[in-house]
């Protein structure tokens, strides 16, 4: 089996240490040349984490140029940047989410990538969620009819130092884990005719920044319901995706370790009662292999075994409704630790 040579531009996004520990797990795919990080500050930080032990530190031209595939795992408003650096290069690139800079930057990235036949893989993981996966087969098999909901939630109780951290993006938390359900429900769905944002600020612990979002996409025959919220307590036991259709409806609560999912459909449903449903076994999700099946497609997708799904037409898409969410400002510019 063929290799690929891998490295790694930025230690700075909050899953970029997960991604090398993932891609160290599959030697039989991956030759990692190194990572490079060009703020100390990081390095002071996350330099000496497991993920990159005995892996050599590298100058990002020198990532760029030993490699086949690269991991874009820099500070957020940094991704779209380092990207295009690589794409201009001619790599194929995994690429934390949400996309940084103006939707035309993300845009120019993405059509150059097309033209030049490279793969653009981006990080967001419930792409490969069992419950979800699992969902995106019943409403492609249309067993649960015409879609006329949905109901999506991901919201966490945050320290204020890392609220503080979200002010460096419109939106807040809205941008960085809405963009989440976004992906999703853009797969589902395609562009919405209508966006209304309510983006609010708690004012919690002195911190004025959006952590208790809603927004709102219509579309013809459907109404798409995204809340996020950086200050609920077990919001992560709550995270939630329910797609509503004519002939049945999904449950996924919560989302993630272990997540817990239910189905019904007509013949449940007409049996009486006020909740009929089944419960839908999955495997488990744990953090040790939420990127597992991740990296093994990036790994497919470049050695063209298998297609992306995801298309660079879904992921601007995905972008450009994030940004009319937030109001067109996707980064504050304020550099906030």
């Amino acid at each position: 089996m063929k290799k690929i040579k891998i490295g790694q531009i930025g230690i700075g996004h909050n899953h970029g240490a997960e991604k090398m520990a993932t891609v160290r797990k599959f030697p039989e795919l991956f030759e990692i040349v190194g990572y490079a990080e060009e703020n100390e500050r990081w390095i002071e930080k996350r330099g000496e984490l497991e993920a990159y032990k005995g892996i050599p530190r590298l100058t990002v031209e020198e990532v760029i140029a030993r490699s086949d595939a690269i991991l874009v795992e820099s500070d957020v408003w940094d991704l779209t940047k380092y990207a295009q650096k690589c794409i201009d290069a001619g790599k194929h690139i995994h690429m934390d989410k949400p996309a940084s800079g103006t939707l035309e930057e993300f845009r120019e990235l993405l059509d150059e990538a097309k033209a030049k036949d490279l793969v653009i893989q981006m990080g967001y993981m419930y792409r490969y969620n069992p419950a979800v996966k699992k969902c995106f087969e019943l409403v492609k098999n249309g067993e649960l009819g015409e879609i006329h909901a949905i109901n999506a939630e991901m919201s966490t109780m945050h320290k204020p130092a890392y609220r503080k951290w979200l002010k460096n993006f419109g939106g807040g938390i809205m941008f960085i884990l809405g963009s989440h359900l976004v992906d999703l429900i853009v797969y589902l769905m395609g562009e919405p005719t209508k966006i209304t944002s309510f983006l609010k600020c708690t004012g919690f612990d002195g911190v004025e920044v959006e952590d208790n979002n809603l927004a709102v996409l219509e579309y013809p025959n459907a109404i798409v319901r995204i809340f996020v919220s950086s200050v609920e307590v077990n919001g992560w036991g709550r995270r939630q995706f329910v797609v509503s259709g004519k002939k049945g409806t999904v449950n996924i609560m919560p989302m993630e370790r272990d997540c817990h999912m239910t189905y019904s459909d007509l013949s449940i449903a007409t049996r009486g009662g006020y909740d009929m449903h089944r419960d839908v076994e999955l495997p488990p999700v744990s953090a040790d292999v939420r990127y597992d099946e991740m990296m093994q497609d990036f790994y497919d997708y470049v050695m063209k075994n298998k297609e992306n799904p995801f298309t660079y037409e879904h992921d601007y898409l995905v972008q450009k409704v994030i940004d009319e969410i937030v109001g067109g400002v996707c980064f504050n510019g304020k550099n906030i630790d």
